[in-house]
């Protein structure tokens, strides 16, 4: 489960991932469209890379 203070959640990862991955989007402009930094979209993205989806799952 995503803390209280999470922009987004594993749903609202894997909207991003695709964004960027599958639509070829900018990180940036899809992290400033979703509320997030491009540090932490970039961080979803590799975890995708090296992970799959399981990769964008809730950690705690």
């Amino acid at each position: 489960m995503s803390h209280a203070n999470a922009r987004l959640t594993f749903h609202g990862r894997c909207l991003l991932v695709r964004r960027v991955v599958f639509g070829g989007r900018p990180v940036a402009h899809v992290a400033a469209e979703l509320g997030v930094s491009r540090q932490c979209a970039h961080r979803w993205v590799g975890r995708y890379r090296r992970q799959g989806w399981d990769g964008l799952a809730d950690r705690r």
